[in-house]
């Protein structure tokens, strides 16, 4: 099995990663939402826009 992240042989302490900095990489992009499923419905289109909103805004 190969490393995900960069291809390389995957290491049984980290499997199916080859070290931890790729696993580490992989957890990553799970906290930023590099792995998320766009949603394009109408009502995520609009709670996206509210809330791009929000961050936008700039507090009183």
């Amino acid at each position: 099995m190969s490393c995900p992240i960069c291809g390389k042989d995957s290491a049984p302490k980290y499997r199916p990663f080859c070290s931890r900095r790729c696993a580490d990489v992989d957890l990553g992009k799970w906290l930023t939402g590099g792995y998320a499923i766009p949603d394009d419905t109408p009502e995520a289109l609009e709670e996206a826009a509210d809330e791009a909103d929000r961050q936008t805004r700039k507090p009183n």
